[in-house]
């Protein structure tokens, strides 16, 4: 097929080398546009655009998709249909009903559950037992549309949304390429009312750990936010990243480190630190951390 491939963060590159991989043409890679980044604020490319221009694909920066000569651009690819995956910019009426087979979305999570921008996150600092992926076909509402194809996988005790981001993108490119070998075959299902939820997303307030909050919630919290933007409590004055956790029995006051391994009182429970970054440094496990920066016993977080 005649592919327009939508798409900006690391999450969409697999699912664009799959499209390749299954033989279809990649007539434009559409992303967004170059941001600042590093201590020099030099212009970065996107990963999918660093993929792109490494395959030899055209790609397509627009700062929106609202304007008759953007739309225009759009439409004169004649593509065959659209695969949006974390692209980033709204698509209007006109864009979603340009390809012969419109747009199919890529989205991180059984919907109805987790519309929004930050689906990964949200499931695990939800709890949830499981997640997955839904092929949907794209309409004017948020994540609204109805799913052609979806695909469950439990989210396991430890899982970090790192791990679980890398899964769910594997998983996304190999449920988009069954859909496009065969799209005569599928049969929307519209999504039910019921059990509607939004992921928003995450604001850097939501980063900072409470300890009072129970053990279970502090360690969905670490987990759900590690590695970006990385749930944080400060040692001693020191801001400092937690990205790995897991429960674990002990008792005293909320914050308060209870024995030599970084295990650490809850409101109720406590949890074992497995992972941190101090700011400016590489991430570190727990050993090593405190080889270098040393947390006594009976210390307050």
């Amino acid at each position: 097929m005649r592919v327009v491939f939508m798409g900006t963060p690391e999450f969409s590159v697999p699912v664009l080398d799959a499209l390749i991989a299954a033989g279809h043409e990649i007539v434009a890679v559409y992303c967004q546009p170059p941001r600042p980044a590093g201590r020099g604020k030099k212009e970065r490319p996107s990963p999918v655009q660093a993929r792109a221009e490494t395959l030899g694909l055209p790609v397509r920066h627009p700062v929106t998709l609202r304007t008759p000569e953007a739309q225009a651009a759009f439409a004169g690819l004649r593509a065959d249909v659209a695969v949006v995956v974390a692209y980033g910019l709204i698509l209007p009426r006109a864009v979603l009903d340009a390809p012969r087979l419109g747009c199919l979305n890529i989205h991180a999570s059984l919907l109805p559950r987790w519309r929004g921008a930050a689906p990964i996150h949200r499931a695990i600092m939800a709890g949830d037992r499981e997640t997955g992926v839904c092929i949907m076909q794209m309409e004017a509402g948020l994540d609204t549309g109805p799913v052609l194809l979806r695909e469950a996988t439990p989210i396991a005790p430890d899982e970090t949304t790192d791990r679980l981001h890398d899964r769910l993108s594997d998983m996304g490119a190999a449920l988009i390429v069954r859909a496009l070998e065969a799209p005569e075959r599928l049969h929307p299902q519209p999504q039910p009312e019921a059990g509607v939820t939004y992921a928003g997303k995450i604001d850097k307030s939501e980063a900072r750990i409470d300890w009072s909050r129970p053990a279970d919630a502090v360690d969905r919290q670490i987990r759900g936010l590690s590695p970006f933007p990385g749930a944080w409590t400060g040692i001693e004055g020191e801001r400092v990243k937690v990205l790995a956790s897991r429960l674990t029995e002990g008792e005293g006051p909320a914050g308060q480190v209870l024995d030599d391994a970084l295990t650490v009182a809850c409101g109720r429970g406590a949890v074992s630190i497995l992972r941190l970054q101090r700011a400016g440094k590489a991430a570190q496990d727990t050993e090593t951390f405190l080889r270098g920066r040393p947390v006594p016993r009976g210390a307050r977080l």
